[in-house]
């Protein structure tokens, strides 16, 4: 703990040294003709002799701005830039006291500047109506850095260790380069792949759906879009790097991914294959594919998913322009794995006469290999029609083999039943599925007619054999099967939605729809029993046979409103389905119908406070009605399991369901720190469970039920901020969520009822000292308390801490040492599993070559002690599970890195210094 101390220590007095000296500068920025304060105006200094950019901020709702500057001994310019007015420049000998600018004015750029180009240096943040825009080359980062360690700098900007990113406490659902996808919408292959040199502005915005993006309607969403441009003159040239590596425990990993850029044309082609449980593609700067080198948030586990897995992925992705207008994307991904498992689990099953408890495990091993093609083609016709089509195309065949076993217990002792099985089964599945967006604006401001079609098409069978043996004890029976399950199932959705939007007056829209639905689906089970005489698969067993059909037709009509006036946007949207729901089922020969006529009325609204750039409160609230699926309506035995046979109930109600959330986001660039508050809330007016009865070998037989009064409430919030000064940087925050839910569940006819509440508040910090060093410590806990009803057992209640931290040094000069370590401790876990645990990951390289080549050893689970388990609460049981998990070993591998742009001034080993001079064309209004 002493070395610990000793590094805050150094990291506080470091920061406490490099924050001396400062001044404050202060000033306002009115408009010259109207004298009317300018939000959101960006205020930088910048050295004369390089134009490197030292310490930026943004005026506020009154044109003021203020914020520290560190002594400087030459020249400096203040600059000062807003949209559609002429850049201030004002150049000081030095700062060597505080600054006062009084009244700074700017002059509105003139029509006869229009087409004129001005050299100088675009501002590190600019706010255009509703996207905020970063000047990437102005925001340093070390050499050789992704993207995703550009984002960590940004302020505002919130990337966890699981890849997902928040912007001023919005969660990015969204990234595209050049307005494109680069293989996919979610961006998690751009953030890992693209070099952050070649990005020239991030710029941020509310995530639209095409309609409304077509539209040009505000977003109804809370969550936001990123977009990366590329510099003009790394436009052009290929980059790529490829990865080998070699461990103990015949551990292996292997990887390229290589870029060619030409203008609007882009061709990414990439690869790997490992087994180190790194299903995708996602390469970590210090730890490369190894899954779990950076520890999941909050240190949980090192590991992906359940099992040890084998994988082989290849991957291809292209844009480009192919005649003025059309925009065309697409990518193809071919991938295989091969997972490994071994699970055990524990469970108490709650009954009114006393509980029981099944233990069971099973050795599992499934390969699934699948190929999937997406393309996006958008095709601007006239400034006023626009269309956009995304045909999908997917294949997937999977094969898996499963080795069980199970046993039920008493309180006292009693055995009830137990039960062993082997089974395997061949899949086979092919979609094909398309989004078809047509929009047609008119000269009327904000009249707009939109199209949208969709459909679905989805076909799949299977081929499994089981051979299982369950003894009932209280009975003296068993149950043996030795069967071949054949399945042949089709899924088909067909949409089409027309909407128009109306102008009545500026500030009030009203729209008018209709929407047609079509859904069909089939499934066909026939099961064979062995044949001893003929030694075949050749006898039908009718129980276990049977075949659906359940179709839905629906036509929609819909309206809706939308206010804008001054900060409200307020949005209210209603429609009701009339549905023909035609359920038809052929089982034992005997044929059941269900056909049934109902109207599901939905509603929701959202009223959205701007209060300024950077405070918004946004509340929402919608009711929606629901269908029960066939398998909960159709009253036929499912005997698959022996142990739980399910039956549908036809006498279902409807799903009902409230929804209300209310958010507020703030965050103030010129401090570089925000804050977020939520509350979010369902009500289930009637919802569908599942009703058990227990016979006495405890085999159950499930039905559904309908029940009322349940809810979930959750509420929390988040605070971050981050400090900059020189090579320091220094990010922090905190974090807390709550809940609170019931849950409930029919056991032997008697209604259980749960209560569960929960409470995590998380802590972290992150420290960036220039190009030689950062720490990231974190600590969660979570505390959780679930109360019963009508239980032998009244409460349950748990407490998990999680503690990590992450180190890494980048020095000496072209070394990189990673460090990763966790702790996790689970109170409640059974005595049959480990309650905590450590992980540790450990990483080593050195690049050589003009830095082409790295050379790099890591050590995964360096003490040996990574697990997986779990508990589950729900209201009638409690359960502990655990899995395979990936082990200790270590590994040797060697990158290499290739790179080439037009215009190219730093060679791939260069020190890339981005706060350096770089001078680009800019608009008059820039």
């Amino acid at each position: 703990m002493s070395k610990y101390y000793a590094l805050l220590f150094i990291l506080g007095f470091s920061f406490y040294v490099s924050a001396q000296e400062n001044y404050t500068i202060k000033g306002k920025i009115l408009g010259s003709n109207d004298n009317l304060p300018l939000e959101s105006a960006t205020v930088y200094f910048t050295t004369v002799k390089d134009s490197t950019m030292l310490e930026y901020t943004l005026t506020d709702k009154n044109g003021d701005f203020m914020f520290a500057a560190k002594k400087q001994d030459n020249p400096v310019s203040l600059k000062v830039t807003y949209m559609g007015f002429q850049t201030f420049t004002e150049e000081l000998k030095n700062i060597n006291a505080n600054k006062d600018f009084s009244t700074i004015y700017l002059l509105e750029s003139t029509n006869a500047l229009e087409g004129v180009t001005i050299k100088g240096q675009e501002p590190p943040i600019r706010i255009k109506n509703d996207t905020i825009e970063f000047k990437a080359s102005l925001f340093k980062v070390r050499p050789d850095s992704n993207v995703e360690t550009l984002l960590k700098g940004l302020p505002g900007f919130e990337v966890d260790s699981d890849g997902k990113i928040t912007v001023n406490g919005k969660e990015v659902n969204q990234v595209l380069v050049n307005g494109k996808p680069f293989f996919d919408r979610d961006g998690a292959m751009a953030l890992k792949n693209l070099p952050a040199e070649i990005i020239n502005k991030i710029q941020v915005s509310d995530f639209k759906t095409k309609k409304e993006e077509y539209a040009k309607t505000e977003s109804t969403s809370d969550n936001a879009s990123i977009n990366l441009t590329i510099d003009e003159d790394k436009n052009r040239g290929y980059f790529g790097k490829f990865l080998g590596g070699y461990g103990t425990d015949e551990r292996y990993e292997s990887s390229f991914v290589v870029n060619f850029f030409n203008k609007n044309r882009k061709i990414s082609i990439l690869g790997s294959s490992n087994n180190i449980n790194a299903p995708g593609f996602s390469m970590d700067e210090v730890f490369d594919n190894m899954g779990g080198g950076r520890n999941s948030r909050g240190g949980t586990t090192g590991s992906t998913g359940r099992g040890i897995t084998k994988s082989n992925l290849v991957g291809l992705n292209y844009s480009d322009e192919w005649i003025k207008g059309m925009q065309a994307s697409g990518n193809y991904n071919f991938s295989n794995t091969e997972t490994d498992n071994l699970y055990k689990s524990k469970a108490i099953n709650f009954l009114p006469t006393g509980n029981f408890t099944t233990e069971s495990q099973s050795k599992t091993k499934n390969e699934n290999t699948s190929n999937k093609a997406n393309f996006e083609l958008e095709y601007k016709v006239n400034p006023s029609i626009r269309v956009f089509a995304a045909p999908k195309f997917s294949t997937s065949k999977s094969d898996n083999f499963s080795e069980s076993e199970s046993t039920s217990i008493e309180e006292n002792g009693t055995l009830k039943n137990d039960s062993k099985s082997k089974s395997s089964s061949q899949n086979e599945s092919n979609t094909f599925g398309n989004s078809i967006n047509f929009n047609k604006s008119f000269d009327k401001k904000a009249r707009n007619l939109s199209v949208v079609l969709n459909n679905s098409n989805t076909k799949t069978n299977s081929n499994g054999f089981t051979n299982s043996e369950t003894i009932y004890y209280a009975t003296q029976t068993n149950d043996n099967r030795n069967q071949n399950n054949l399945t042949d199932s089709t899924n088909d959705t067909y949409s089409a939605e027309i909407e128009y939007t109306e102008p009545v007056t500026d500030s009030l829209r009203f729209k008018i729809g209709v929407e047609y639905n079509f859904k069909n689906s089939t499934n066909e089970v026939k099961t064979y029993n062995f044949n001893t005489l003929d030694q075949a698969f050749s006898d039908l067993n009718d129980l276990q046979s049977n075949y659906t059909t359940s179709t839905q037709n629906s036509i929609a009509p819909k309206a809706g409103l939308r206010f804008e006036k001054n900060k409200f946007t307020v949005d209210i949207n209603s429609s009701s389905s009339i549905v023909q729901y035609d359920n038809h089922s052929n089982y034992l020969n005997q044929s059941t119908d269900l056909n049934k006529k109902y109207i599901l009325p939905e509603l929701s609204a959202q009223i959205r406070y701007r209060m300024d750039r950077s405070k918004v409160l946004t509340t929402r609230y919608n009711y929606s009605v629901s269908l029960p699926s066939s398998t909960e309506l159709l009253p036929i035995a499912n005997l698959a399991n022996p142990l739980n046979t399910i039956i549908g109930n036809p006498d279902l109600k409807l799903n009902e369901k409230h929804s209300a959330r209310i958010n507020y986001r703030n965050f103030d660039f010129r401090s570089r720190s925000g804050y977020s508050i939520y509350i979010n809330s369902d009500f289930y007016a009637s919802d569908i469970i599942s009703s058990s009865i227990y016979d006495e070998n405890r085999k159950r037989t499930t039905t559904y039920e309908n029940i009322s009064g349940t809810y979930s409430v959750s509420a929390g919030g988040s605070w971050n901020k981050s400090i900059k000064q020189e090579s320091n940087l220094l990010r922090y925050g905190i974090a807390l969520n709550t809940n609170i839910n019931t849950s409930k569940g029919f056991t032997n006819s008697v209604l259980y009822d749960a209560t569960s509440m929960s409470a995590g508040p998380r802590i972290y910090l992150n420290y960036d000292y220039g190009e030689l060093f950062t720490i990231a410590p974190s600590y969660n806990f979570s505390y959780s308390e679930t109360q019963y009803e009508n239980y032998l057992i009244k409460s349950s209640s748990n407490v998990v801490h999680r503690m990590n931290i992450q180190t890494t040094t980048y020095w000496p000069q072209n070394w990189i040492w990673g460090n990763d370590f966790g702790y996790t401790y689970n109170s409640r876990l059974s005595s049959d599993f480990k309650k905590d645990f450590y992980l540790w990951n450990t990483s080593l390289s050195y690049s050589f070559y003009n830095k082409s080549f790295t050379a790099k050893v890591k050590v995964y689970d360096v003490l040996n002690q990574n697990q997986s388990s779990s508990r589950t609460i729900t209201a009638t049981t409690i359960r502990d599970d655990e899995n395979t998990i990936l082990k200790r070993y270590g590994m040797f591998s060697l990158t290499y890195k290739i790179q080439n742009f037009s215009g190219m001034k730093n060679p791939p080993g260069s020190r890339n210094n981005r706060g350096g001079s770089e001078r680009r064309e800019m608009r008059s209004d820039e």
